[in-house]
């Protein structure tokens, strides 16, 4: 009993200080890129600005409202730069239980997360944002005029960014699930329709019930599963196909 009170406390040990290098990693980047929040917010800007000119420039009105913004900028770029870290602290936490050619798998697992994780966020920038503010401002007119507040875009641009980059993970935690044997290769062809439902579901509470960013994260998402289903069917997992 004490020698495995003993294990299992190191094994908490071990979490607590994977955990503190993953914050740590966040912490760092994240005063990293205080230092360019204004080309940060700048850039961020772009999409409003190529759809819509004369929505240059953003009102805040309340006093702590543009250092609260800077802020969460700040945080979003460190999360993103320190998303590969979290991911090698993730993974060589799980590694001891796996075999030794699992875990030397770390560069290829990183790689591909934080691929999928940017390709989310390019994807969100380029195509989701545009498309996006190009219909929600679409209602301004002569009786209509848009006042954007710093925050409330600011916020909006940040949380479609973050929900598209976590929902590119789809694939990889497919393969993952079947790399680790909880679920067997034909499984997520088998359950492919309930998976559909759950991804429009997802989708539309993700976008905040916003109907246009609910169907363009969902199309995609639907092509990430089944990409995921390719993918897996090549994996050598733990579990026999039933």
């Amino acid at each position: 009993m004490t020698v495995l009170a003993g294990h299992f406390a190191g094994h908490l040990r071990e979490l607590r200080n994977r955990v503190l290098v993953s914050f740590l990693a966040i912490l760092v980047a994240t005063l990293a890129a205080y230092a360019f929040s204004e080309q940060l917010v700048r850039l961020l800007m772009v999409p409003l600005v190529q759809g819509h000119p004369e929505l240059a420039r953003l009102v805040y009105t309340n006093l702590t409202e543009a250092f609260v913004s800077y802020l969460k900028i700040s945080l979003l770029a460190g999360i993103m730069v320190g998303f590969p870290v979290c991911c090698f602290e993730l993974w060589m936490f799980i590694a001891p239980g796996l075999h030794r050619n699992e875990r030397r798998m770390a560069k290829t697992v990183v790689f591909w997360a934080t691929a999928l994780f940017a390709g989310g966020v390019v994807f969100a920038y380029l195509v989701v944002l545009p498309e996006t503010l190009a219909f929600l401002l679409g209602f301004a007119g002569e009786q209509l005029e848009p006042l954007l507040r710093l925050d409330a875009y600011l916020t909006f641009v940040a949380r479609t960014s973050l929900v598209f980059g976590l929902a590119f993970e789809v694939p990889f935690l497919m393969v993952m699930a079947v790399k680790a044997g909880i679920v067997a290769r034909g499984y997520f062809a088998r359950q492919r329709k309930y998976f559909y439902l759950a991804i429009l579901a997802l989708a539309f509470l993700l976008a905040a019930g916003e109907v246009l960013s609910a169907i363009l994260l969902a199309v995609p998402l639907f092509g990430l599963y089944e990409a995921g289903i390719l993918i897996s069917r090549s994996v050598k997992g733990k579990r026999q196909d039933l």
